[in-house]
């Protein structure tokens, strides 16, 4: 397979989509700006009563900012055998050869190709804890061992956290002048038999709760559209925090 062939199936993840911004949400957010902007210049303000109260009744206003989600910037990038299972492997620098996250999905290349060609793909990998099973409930999301994958809503098998062997190091450093792109590695690299298929990108990751995190995949013409996600969740059933 040449590098045109797998930039047929892996670029079309770079292709913008088009998003509108919803002016309502815009003028909701301007109007808690105001409000809290108001709040801080007048700490005792109060609203007048309207003619069938007593003058003498005020009503404070008050409001609570809820809780942002952390954003930041990372190195994502998908690799694998054309046959063989698909890696995930997340850096937050590209010359450091020990990922801060290495993930073996139960995908085949050519799966991820066929989704990634239909459209948008959601992976989503959860983590189920209960009172019966609490060794992983408090520990951090990205020490979990053991996932069960979803690949668009479908089932798909286990996911599985890996550390970093002289096989992925050898991909990482072979691959560490490349900041986005999609290309091929020649068959033979390392103990592989088949041509190594790659995908690198920015991407979003946010963390929501100490039981979701995602990683969303930033074109690259700063589109704010997106067609790849991963996400981890951690359900609880029955489990203390």
């Amino acid at each position: 397979m040449t590098i045109d062939t797998l930039r047929r199936f892996f670029l079309p993840c770079f292709t913008p989509s088009t998003t509108t911004t919803k002016q309502p949400t815009t003028t909701s957010t301007k109007k808690n700006r105001t409000s809290t902007s108001s709040l801080q210049d007048n700490h005792h303000h109060t609203i007048s009563p309207t003619s069938s109260t007593s003058s003498s009744a005020a009503t404070t206003i008050s409001t609570t900012a809820p809780p942002r989600p952390s954003k930041s910037m990372v190195i994502g990038t998908i690799f694998g055998n054309r046959r063989g299972h698909v890696w995930f492997c997340i850096q937050h620098d590209r010359l450091t050869l020990k990922p801060s996250l290495l993930l073996e999905l139960p995908l085949s290349t050519n799966s991820l190709v066929r989704e990634m060609r239909n459209g948008l793909v959601r992976i989503a990998l959860e983590c189920c804890t209960s009172s019966d099973n609490p060794a992983f409930s408090n520990c951090p999301l990205r020490s979990v061992p053991l996932w069960t994958a979803y690949c668009n809503g479908r089932k798909t098998g286990f996911s599985a956290r890996r550390r970093a062997g002289d096989w992925v190091r050898n991909i990482l450093s072979t691959m560490q002048c490349v900041t986005v792109g999609a290309g091929v590695i020649p068959s033979g690299f390392g103990s592989g038999s088949e041509e190594l298929m790659y995908m690198r990108a920015n991407f979003e990751h946010v963390v929501g709760n100490v039981d979701s995190e995602s990683f969303h995949l930033v074109n690259p013409d700063e589109c704010t559209g997106q067609e790849l996600s991963v996400f981890l969740l951690r359900s609880r059933h029955g489990v203390n925090r």
